[in-house]
């Protein structure tokens, strides 16, 4: 059956749970990293009171270090008490207020942090939900995986480890050289040269042992998310083919690759703080050799001389971040465009526009849904899967369509729930569907596919995906109705779980429970994707025949089926080959 390049069938949920529209309407314009980091800050009103919090707590470190050593200096020349109370008070002062703004900045900035995750993360489900299925096709599961998760995950530290520090660190180092310039101007010139020449320095050494590892992080991520992926959904053809070695080995060299990123980008870092921490020597040293003269002859007093040589320690250890700072913004700035490539900024024009909000009512069936002179193409590709198709469904109807591999069977099934966008005639009663909301059209024409999704969780829940307000005794009526009322007891009941992706059931079993979903969910119009696929041809017939019986009269069905069924199942039987209608 016709499938976009690259594709695996069966990854999709069932469709016979309906999207709807409020998370289905496609934000467009977020799809450059540009967009995705401006996305990702938190709002000034939540933010200022965090980079309030942290420039309080560097001050405070610096302060704490200048009067300390003001005091114990001054303390050396024993005046009276009272000249040293208020140096006292103030050493308290500052150790306490350095950890309560901390404790504030940490609270504050992760609370302001993760809400903006929070709406980052659910921004960019809204604009993966509008692609789904036909739109994902050529999109690798742990590359989508990956934006989801790991580098949504790392946005969060723009605001934390990118722009909290740089504020920081930049209005404290600002503070401290006016400071200086108070006690001593020319120490105040030389803690300012040390802190441009650290900042080029450290940022130049960084950029140049360890940008590319932080760049490469992000993707090698997703690369061993892939091979992981690819691994455990694949494992029992990889073990019936003899090749769970080779994808073992896989996801061994991934890992090792994405380990040597992250030993580098640690080595890189390792090698900046060493170099802050001798500019910061450094700078202490010119300090001295500057303010030595003047508190030799007298012009600067001791305690003053203390100020001058010891703060820019603690200016630098504040500005330590500063580096850090900087190479988190290269892991951020590759998290947003992984993020931004992920998703294309606007949908392809094969898929059904989602330019229409959904009613939530369902469009009529009236005499049927008709599509005329059709042609549907996926995603991607240059020739359309579908020519020319003429096909009318009355309702009430049983419609076979046959067809070879590749004959355009899917393609059709897609179209007809508007995963697809139909070029040509598509009717619902007397409507276009051009003029209706894909979600809408969904209410009227539902999906099987091939291979159903089934969550991990119990029967019951898998049920009400389709209908959430119906009753124990209605999920046991649908499936009774097809076929699955002796199982159902021999599981335990509706508590019984399912496994992941169904993996407690069997292909037939699966079938069955994702019919009686959409019998829940009460479609006009039924469209059974391949239904026996991997399921023994000796049971194939019965299976074919429990889930038709199944179905009421008034309710149509187009049957998608690469072989034939038996007799007096189907009303007539349509034919497809190479994209076209031939009987």
């Amino acid at each position: 059956m016709t499938s976009p390049p690259g594709s695996a069938k069966g990854n999709v949920a069932t469709r016979a749970v309906v999207r709807r529209s409020p998370l289905s309407r496609f934000r467009g314009g977020a799809g450059t990293p540009g967009a995705v980091l401006r996305g990702a800050m938190p709002p000034a009103r939540r933010l200022w009171w965090a980079l309030a919090a942290g420039f309080a707590s560097e001050a405070s470190a610096v302060a704490l270090l200048a009067v300390s050593a003001w005091l114990i200096v001054r303390a050396s020349e024993q005046p009276p008490v009272l000249y040293l109370s208020a140096a006292v008070v103030g050493v308290r002062f500052f150790a306490i207020s350095r950890a309560a703004f901390r404790y504030l900045e940490r609270l504050t900035g992760h609370d302001s942090a993760l809400r903006q995750l929070a709406s980052t993360r659910a921004d960019l489900v809204r604009r993966l939900v509008p692609l789904a299925p036909d739109g994902l096709t050529r999109t690798r599961r742990g590359s989508v995986l990956g934006a989801l998760v790991d580098d949504v995950d790392e946005l969060q530290n723009l605001p934390l480890r990118v722009v909290q520090p740089l504020v920081s660190s930049a209005l404290v180092a600002l503070g401290a050289v006016v400071l200086v310039a108070f006690v001593w101007w020319p120490a105040a010139l030389t803690l300012l040269a040390c802190l441009i020449v650290a900042a080029a320095v450290a940022t130049l050494w960084g950029w140049m042992s360890g940008a590319r590892a932080e760049r490469d992080i992000a993707p090698l991520r997703a690369c061993l998310a892939d091979a992981v992926l690819d691994h455990i959904g694949s494992l029992d053809v990889l073990a019936a083919f003899g090749a769970e070695a080779q994808s073992r080995e896989r996801i061994a060299r991934a890992d090792a690759d994405l380990r040597r990123a992250v030993v580098r980008r640690s080595g890189a870092q390792a090698g900046t703080a060493a170099l802050v921490s001798l500019l910061a020597g450094a700078a202490s040293i010119a300090a001295v050799l500057t303010a030595a003269p003047a508190a030799a002859s007298g012009a600067l007093p001791g305690p003053s001389l203390a100020v001058v040589v010891l703060v820019p320690m603690a200016v630098f250890e504040v500005f330590a971040a500063v580096p850090m700072a900087a190479s988190a913004w290269r892991q951020v700035r590759a998290s947003a465009e992984r993020v931004a490539g992920a998703l294309p900024e606007t949908p392809p024009a094969e898929l059904a526009p989602e330019a229409l909000a959904s009613t939530g009512e369902a469009p009529p069936l009236g005499d049927g849904i008709r599509l005329r002179a059709a042609d549907v193409r996926w995603p991607g590709a240059e020739n359309p899967s579908l020519h020319d198709i003429d096909l009318a469904i009355r309702p009430g109807e049983r419609v076979l369509v046959m067809g070879a591999s590749g004959a355009g069977k899917s393609t059709l099934a897609h179209a007809l729930v508007r995963f697809l966008e139909t070029d040509g005639g598509y009717d619902i009663g007397s409507r276009s569907v051009h003029h209706l909301s894909p979600d809408d059209v969904r209410l009227t024409v539902g999906l099987c596919e091939q291979h159903p999704m089934l969550f991990d969780e119990d029967i019951r829940q898998n049920l009400l995906f389709a209908r959430d307000s119906a009753t124990d005794a209605e999920l046991e009526a649908a499936l009774t109705r097809v076929g699955l009322d002796a199982w159902l007891h021999e599981r335990g009941g509706l508590g019984a779980r399912v496994g992941e992706r169904g993996a407690l059931v069997s292909g037939g079993q699966a079938q069955r429970i994702a019919l009686a979903r959409a019998l829940l969910r009460g479609f006009p119009v039924l469209v059974l994707d391949e239904p026996t696929a991997g399921v023994d041809p000796e049971a194939s017939d019965r299976l074919l025949i429990d889930l038709l019986s199944a179905v009421r009269d008034d309710k149509a069905v187009v049957l998608i089926s690469h072989v034939a069924v038996p007799d007096g199942l189907v009303d007539r039987v349509v034919r497809l080959e190479d994209g076209r209608v031939t009987g």
